[in-house]
């Protein structure tokens, strides 16, 4: 089994970029992800609660690359800085945000995939192929996410 752990970090509020979302608005838009996926990551085609109990929301979303086999995910809020996603098979995402050095927002995605079908020996590159498939996942979540919450909030639905 291969497990493939990596991290991408991203500023929130680049210089130039409009409006600035304050940490509030980026917490809104984090619990609105754990209900609708769909609007952030564009590899997820629906996602729909399953239940809700206190920090921990359970729901279950669709992938474009495997639509026959929907994920079911708890994800376990940690206001107003972190939300954890954990699948059934042992894969964990946290969405946390944070402040660099000089107090600019940032957000940071901590990805554990696991992939038990794959051995760390496997011929061909495919562990390679697999973190290379994932950094780039991982850049277009983080990315994603962050204009998604920009859009949310020019549009008045994240205030």
């Amino acid at each position: 089994m291969v497990n493939i752990n990596l991290a991408y970090t991203a500023p929130i509020n680049p210089s130039g970029t409009t409006p600035a979302l304050t940490p509030s608005q980026v917490w809104a838009g984090l619990q609105r992800k754990v209900r609708a996926a769909h609007e952030f990551v564009p590899l997820i085609t629906s996602c729909s609660v399953l239940s809700e109990s206190g920090a921990t929301t359970t729901r279950e979303v669709v992938f474009k690359t495997q639509p026959e086999k929907p994920v079911r995910e708890e994800c376990v809020h940690y206001a107003p800085s972190r939300v954890d996603f954990r699948q059934e098979d042992g894969s964990t995402i946290s969405n946390v945000v944070s402040r660099d050095a000089d107090g600019a927002l940032m957000m940071t995605y901590v990805f554990e995939w696991r992939h038990p079908d794959v051995s760390e020996t496997e011929q061909g590159g495919e562990v390679e192929r697999l973190r290379e498939s994932h950094w780039k996942t991982a850049k277009m979540a983080v990315e994603g996410s962050i204009n998604t919450i920009r859009r949310l909030v020019k549009e008045g639905e994240i205030i």
